[in-house]
């Protein structure tokens, strides 16, 4: 059997907000619209968001998301960096930076206090080049 789709749900105990944030910051676009479930997308990649007390969640594992980084991949991370931090008001909890391993990027803290680590790929350091599985990856296009 194929695999369809894979895409994260965020459990939260606000939806509406939590969808604010990935529509009106990120640019996400909704496909489904409940009170209680928010199904968004942008280009080829998707993301949910489900209220943490829905009874479709067995019970105790209604939780806030917590402990989680998504990462959200751009063409020019500085031009988002500073929509975000200019624009939107947000403050990172990582700076913009240079990473030997292959990426500028910052990270800003969403609704209930999941990371967005928002992404450019760049040339990996002579350190890591050879973990990576190709050479368009390592050279950062």
């Amino acid at each position: 059997m194929p695999v369809t789709s894979v895409y994260p749900v965020l459990m939260t105990d606000d939806v509406a907000a939590t969808s604010a944030f990935y529509r009106e910051v990120l640019g996400f676009e909704v496909t489904f619209d409940a009170d209680w479930y928010v199904s968004l997308r942008t280009g080829a990649f998707e993301l949910a968001i489900v209220d943490a007390s829905h009874p479709t969640i067995p019970e105790g594992f209604g939780r806030r998301s917590q402990g989680l980084l998504i990462n959200i991949e751009v063409d020019d991370v500085d031009e988002l960096y500073g929509r975000l931090t200019s624009e939107q008001g947000l403050h990172p909890v990582l700076e913009l930076r240079n990473e030997d391993f292959g990426q500028r990027h910052f990270i800003v803290e969403g609704p209930d206090r999941v990371l967005v680590d928002c992404i450019q790929p760049i040339a990996a350091g002579e350190e890591y080049a050879d973990a990576y599985v190709t050479d368009a990856v390592a050279a950062g296009s």
